[in-house]
């Protein structure tokens, strides 16, 4: 390999970390986003000799993780979060959530630091934080794969309309059209935006939601809800909608959680934590994820992600020990 084209795989690299956030934003899965910007360089770098400098390498990396992200995207299956496939559900006298539907339905979270550079400014950081929330991530979801990568270069990446129609090999009016399509699909269908800079009122909000957990304190959990906040558990379809029917789960089948330990992170640019329950020998093991969409003093939404594969994503540890 010339150094030209090391140089290019070096410089290339440097734009890892926004390239995932894109396939991120496009795909729904912190896996597959790593996976699709790591085929992107790839491509990139194999192909590098090919690069002519015509538009900025910035573009051409773009434009290959697009089309990374639309192969891998062929399925008819979109991603979702339950919300999203079923209406809400009361706890029924047998406690019966139904069977698990397969990982890839699932909207995955991702953790702040793959997506997210601690060198950006605050304002920057705020702006990302914003675009990887959970509920716009599923929103973006239910468009057509083209008219998504529209709506992100536009209105989150801030590109010209003539640099996307560029990337894309289309007119300047073809994304304008997109775009409006895509704005109209999106208009009304994302929850209200939870807080992505925490103050120190919502700290004192985790930090007793962890406390409660630990505890098990069904009352004080209930008591930091939202009169109509939402309970999901991906991988199951089944969700609830208010503080009765949570505290019902809470106080029935919720109860295999008594005795677990939290541990405090981030994820799609808010405030999560990770639940480990316990192992015998004074050990914790991983059991969930819990996203939590904290607005207006209060806790709006807990999506517990039953998947203990993401923990190592999440750079938290395999157990926890007295």
């Amino acid at each position: 390999m010339c150094a030209a084209v090391l140089d290019l795989a070096e410089e290339s690299e440097r734009y890892r970390r926004e390239l995932v956030a894109y396939c991120y934003r496009m795909l729904g899965s912190g896996a597959e986003a790593e996976d699709a910007a790591q085929e992107a360089l790839v491509r990139a770098w194999r192909g590098g000799e090919g690069f002519e400098g015509r538009s900025s390498l910035r573009s051409w990396l773009y434009r290959i993780a697009t089309n990374v992200c639309i192969d891998m995207q062929r399925a008819p299956q979109r991603r979702a979060l339950p919300m999203d496939l079923s209406g809400p559900r009361s706890l029924g006298p047998e406690a019966d959530i139904g069977v698990p539907l397969e990982q890839t339905a699932w909207i995955e979270p991702i953790h702040d630091s793959r997506v997210v550079p601690e060198s950006a400014d605050p304002a920057q950081r705020a702006v990302l934080r914003e675009s990887v929330r959970l509920a716009l991530v599923t929103a973006l979801q239910r468009l057509p794969a083209r008219q998504r990568a529209v709506l992100v270069l536009r209105d989150v990446l801030d590109w010209s309309a003539a640099e996307v129609a560029e990337l894309l090999d289309t007119t300047v009016a073809s994304v304008n059209s997109a775009l409006a399509r895509a704005r109209s699909t999106m208009a009304g269908g994302t929850e209200p935006a939870g807080t992505r800079q925490l103050s120190d009122g919502d700290r004192s909000l985790l930090d007793r939601y962890v406390a409660a957990f630990e505890a098990y304190d069904v009352a004080a959990l209930v008591a930091l809800l939202h009169e109509d906040a939402t309970f999901t558990m991906p991988p199951y379809l089944f969700w609830m909608r208010g503080r009765a029917d949570i505290q019902q789960w809470w106080s029935g089948p919720g109860t295999v959680c008594r005795n677990s330990r939290l541990l405090l992170t981030r994820a799609n640019g808010g405030p999560a934590v990770a639940v480990y329950h316990p192992a015998g020998d004074k050990r914790w093991e991983p059991f969930a994820i819990h996203v939590l969409d904290v607005r207006e003093g209060r806790i709006g939404g807990i999506c517990h992600f039953l998947e203990t594969g993401l923990f190592p994503a999440f750079e938290l540890p395999a157990e926890i020990t007295a």
